[in-house]
């Protein structure tokens, strides 16, 4: 990997943009990279959470329009821009912890994650109408269905930038912390989450996000034994686990995988 570093701990899978330079713009090669990343946190059955950052004073400011420009366009890749937008299939939580700029599709990767943990020095755009574009990379649809219609259409139909408290205001980022405490509190809000069943979190994320699709609270109730976490969930071993666990008066040992009924 040229523009992204990786690393493991703890069940805890952190990719970083490493191109300072730019403000960790990306690049066509960047999309692949992270697309490769992201499939292998997705596949390791060790691997719970994944913490996306950026290396310098940005976290990324999109695009890169020079590189676009000397390379030619590629498609995206399986899982769309930056190997994330796109990829509905996997449970595991993401998390983004925004080191600086987030913008355009710096942005729109933020917005992808679950949660959004803000250094204070953070800001956030969809700054593309202003340069005679459009966001193409889910942060319209994002945006609105996170904060609301009026709001969203507050930043989106002006491009304006927002600080990280105002984001917070506004409700798509869930805690601003002082910019040198951003990766320590990032990774205290992952130890808050592996303290809980990972079958149980991945069934959670599932029914959450494919509950907001059907028509009606109802029909996500309904509907909510089918999705695939969730349906895992139950015939997993935590969910056995945790009920034992708190009868034998002991911290639960999650397993983290289905198993046979019992």
């Amino acid at each position: 990997m040229e523009n992204i570093r990786i690393e493991t701990a703890g069940g805890v899978t952190t990719v970083t943009l490493t191109r300072p330079a730019s403000l960790n713009a990306i690049t066509p090669d960047m999309h692949d990279e992270l697309e490769a990343a992201f499939n292998a946190f997705a596949a390791d059955p060790a691997q719970e959470i994944c913490v996306i950052t950026g290396e310098g004073r940005g976290f990324c400011a999109g695009s890169d329009l020079k590189a676009v420009a000397a390379g030619g366009h590629r498609s995206y890749p399986a899982h769309g821009y930056a190997g994330l937008i796109e990829r509905f299939d996997c449970p595991k939580p993401f998390i983004a912890a925004v080191n600086g700029v987030a913008m355009g599709g710096g942005f729109e990767v933020a917005l992808a994650c679950d949660l959004i943990i803000a250094a204070e020095s953070a800001s956030f755009a969809l700054p593309e109408p202003l340069v005679g574009a459009v966001a193409l990379g889910g942060g319209l649809h994002r945006l609105a269905r996170q904060i609301g219609m009026k709001p969203a259409m507050g930043m989106i139909l002006t491009g304006k930038r927002v600080s990280a408290a105002e984001g917070h205001r506004l409700g798509f980022v869930n805690e601003v912390v002082p910019d040198a405490e951003l990766l320590d509190v990032t990774r205290l809000l992952c130890g808050e989450i592996l303290k809980c069943s990972p079958m149980s979190v991945r069934a959670s994320k599932d029914a959450v996000l494919r509950g907001l699709e059907e028509p009606s609270l109802a029909a996500a109730m309904a509907a909510q034994d089918g999705y695939p976490a969730f349906a895992a969930w139950r015939t997993s071993d935590d969910a056995r686990e945790g009920p034992r666990a708190f009868a034998e008066k002991r911290p639960p040992r999650w397993q983290g995988r289905t198993g046979d009924p019992q």
